[in-house]
């Protein structure tokens, strides 16, 4: 359960155990989104002036390209999470991009966006299948993994060499 009757957490905290689906329309079409539900686990109470705390963390897996071969590539996701919540009408939360807002009118409070938005910083912007990955050919994009392609050495541009030789007399 990620949605709670905020007259409750008023007076009691509540632990939270529950699953955010890889299928919930929360999740935009560009989202890197979960393998399968990404669970969340924690403790969510008042703090005061209508405000809320969510002290927890939330784990599940995701599916990315490598970004050398293109290959299908699956990464765990865990994160610790930290999430305050206010009323829209707070003016000290104004413009602050660590607070989520809700609807002062409201009874319940759903924490599905800020487990979403966590979700989409603790995603890797990139990932390797392999530490030695190869990539793919420039020419004809053949994976180098699987083997050296048949096209023919590209010659090196001679306006890079003075910068080649620097780097050599570096590494020397």
């Amino acid at each position: 359960m990620l949605s709670f009757d905020i007259r409750t957490l008023e007076s009691t905290a509540a632990q939270v155990a529950g699953d955010l689906q890889a299928d919930d329309p929360i999740w935009n079409a560009a989202d890197p989104r979960p393998l399968e539900a990404v669970h969340v686990e924690g403790r969510f109470s008042s703090a005061g002036n209508g405000r809320f705390y969510f002290s927890g963390r939330f784990s599940g897996s995701v599916t990315l390209e490598c970004r050398k071969c293109l290959t299908e590539v699956t990464r765990d996701v865990a994160e610790d999470a930290h999430f305050l919540f206010a009323p829209t009408d707070d003016p000290t939360t104004e413009d602050d991009p660590d607070v989520f807002t809700y609807d002062p009118g409201a009874h319940q409070l759903d924490i599905k966006p800020a487990v979403r938005e966590g979700w989409l910083l603790s995603v890797p912007a990139f990932v390797d299948c392999r530490e030695d990955c190869k990539g793919l050919c420039l020419t004809c994009g053949a994976d180098l993994n699987n083997g050296t392609c048949n096209c023919e050495p590209v010659a090196a541009d001679a306006r890079w060499d003075s910068l080649r030789q620097t780097r050599n007399e570096f590494q020397a």
